[in-house]
């Protein structure tokens, strides 16, 4: 056996300490986790200090991150200082402090291979120089990983059995609810403003119109206050951002696991029949926009157009001899299964076309029609005027109470323990004042728009120029503004319109856009 010379004793080994703590909880404390991990790994060193063993400086704690994964701040310092050769000895309390992945300890390992820098655990004493001390590392390192994977299975186990109670089990916040003991509230500020988003789209039938609309009034997502007293969201709305909105089981009193969906605890704040209607119009449109961006050959019924027979949307078609087009709209049930299946399994797209548009004429010249629109949309104007009302008395004694909780906080001896409180009151005033102000300029415009049965004739009378004017296009989006449907009869020859509620509405800000 070769005897160790006097040099080979007194050599210094650079001992680096690396701690880690999977979560924040507790690390505020005096004596935590993360110390006694160190104090443990000093009093090796000491233990070893006949063989030239001592402390680094630096300290390497990573405490609230995960061991499944190498994206550590404290991990990286020691890697980065093990490449620059300032370490010869990383000690670590118990295996899986330094990772629980089997393939990030491999990685980290072979780092320390290659700068000769060697490992020990404290609690769990091996030789990594070694063929059996790499085997017995390998196994604890396999435990650890397995023990990582099961508590990652009971976490998803769990939430899975929380989502099919029909129990919130946390995720971002949402319009139009608070939390409050891991429990979804209605707010009932931010109701109102989502169940008038679903109106909004209902009426421009068009996410891209929608979301300009919402931000043109400046509404923003929700607005929330993390426990550190950060604020988060608030942010202007986007298309993706009013279809993951508009597309959400949650409003309607349901939670939603993966695929499943089922009974919430929480309070529905959307009605059903509306929801439905949002998601048909969503599932005719397409989230890209609707189907005006794929109408390539402008017709003018394009997913309106319905089989009364069949109940199928009719598609639009056309077949070619010589130079000259043809175009029909072809039932659905016919182009699928045979033309046999319907017994009117197509209509000449033309003759259609002009007989919807005549109908729109005809709003105008009919005394009794024109009379029963004008009280339509009078009565439209009145019932929006009264929501907004409604809405801002709402509003007003929400504030008053959360001023009263504000000076309740205020008067507390103990006003630091409840600063989070005063984010989330203070958020929420502000959020209620920006609409409240909303309000107030929306009735102004209602009441501006207050039409009568001259400002109809005059409105309709003027549509004949306007439709001319107007090219293909733009032709196909003031149809898609005015009717939500057409129902075509072939047996008995009958063509039934539904038109929007706002059609009138469309119709004259159409005639002001083309004026301007």
């Amino acid at each position: 056996m070769k005897k160790r010379t006097s040099t080979e004793q007194t050599k210094s080994v650079r001992c680096a300490i690396y701690t880690r703590k999977s979560t924040e909880e507790g690390l505020d404390q005096e004596f935590n986790s993360l110390d006694a991990q160190r104090e443990s790994a000093e009093a090796f060193i000491v233990s070893q200090r006949h063989e030239g063993w001592e402390a680094v400086a630096e300290s390497y704690d990573d405490g609230g991150f995960t061991g499944g994964n190498m994206e550590r701040p404290a991990l990286k310092r020691l890697l980065a200082d093990i490449r620059a050769g300032k370490i010869d000895c990383v000690i670590v309390y118990k295996v899986d402090r330094l990772s629980r992945s089997l393939m990030d300890f491999a990685r980290i390992i072979e780092i320390f291979d290659s700068q000769h820098v060697s490992f020990v655990s404290v609690t769990q004493q091996f030789n990594t120089s070694t063929s059996m001390g790499r085997l017995v590392l390998n196994v604890l390192l396999s435990f650890a990983q397995f023990e990582r994977e099961m508590i990652s299975e009971r976490v998803r186990d769990k939430v899975a059995a929380s989502r099919r109670r029909g129990k919130w089990s946390g995720g971002m916040p949402l319009l139009g609810y608070t939390v409050e003991n891991t429990k979804l509230v209605v707010d009932e500020i931010e109701a109102a403003s989502v169940r008038r988003i679903f109106e909004l789209y209902l009426e421009h039938q068009s996410l891209l119109p929608t979301v300009r609309e919402l931000n043109r009034r400046g509404w923003t997502t929700k607005r929330w206050v993390t426990k550190k007293g950060d604020r988060r969201g608030g942010r202007a709305f986007t298309r993706n951002a009013l279809y993951k909105l508009l597309t959400n089981v949650t409003y309607i009193g349901k939670i939603k696991y993966k695929d499943e969906t089922h009974v919430g605890e929480h309070t529905a704040i959307v009605p059903v029949e509306v929801f439905d209607h949002v998601q048909n119009n969503l599932k005719r449109n397409g989230q890209s926009g609707g189907t005006l961006v794929r109408n390539k050959h402008s017709a003018l019924l394009k997913g309106l157009l319905y089989c009364q027979s069949c109940g199928c949307v009719m598609t639009h078609s056309f077949s070619c001899k010589g130079n000259k087009r043809y175009r029909y709209y072809v039932c659905g049930t016919a182009m699928q299964r045979g033309w046999s299946e319907c017994p009117a399994p197509s209509v000449p797209a033309g003759e259609i076309e002009r007989f919807v548009v005549e109908q729109i004429r005809t709003i105008g010249k009919d005394p009794a029609l024109l009379k029963q629109t004008t009280i339509d949309v009078q009565q439209r104007n009145h019932v929006e005027c009264k929501r907004l009302r409604d809405e801002q008395k709402s509003l007003t004694r929400q504030m008053r109470d959360d001023h009263a909780k504000l000076q309740a906080i205020v008067a507390n001896p103990n006003i630091t323990s409840n600063l989070s409180g005063i984010s989330v009151i203070q958020s929420r005033l502000e959020t209620a004042d920006q609409r409240s102000q909303q309000i107030t300029s929306e009735l102004a415009v209602l009441e501006a728009q207050r039409i009568d049965d001259q400002q109809i004739t005059n409105v309709l009378a003027g549509f004949d120029d306007l439709w001319q004017s107007l090219p293909p296009k733009e032709q196909v989006r003031l149809v898609r503004l005015l009717i939500e449907s057409v129902s075509f009869d072939g047996p008995g020859g009958n063509v039934a319109i539904t038109f929007h509620q706002t059609g009138l509405k469309s119709l004259t800000e159409t005639q002001l856009e083309h004026a301007q």
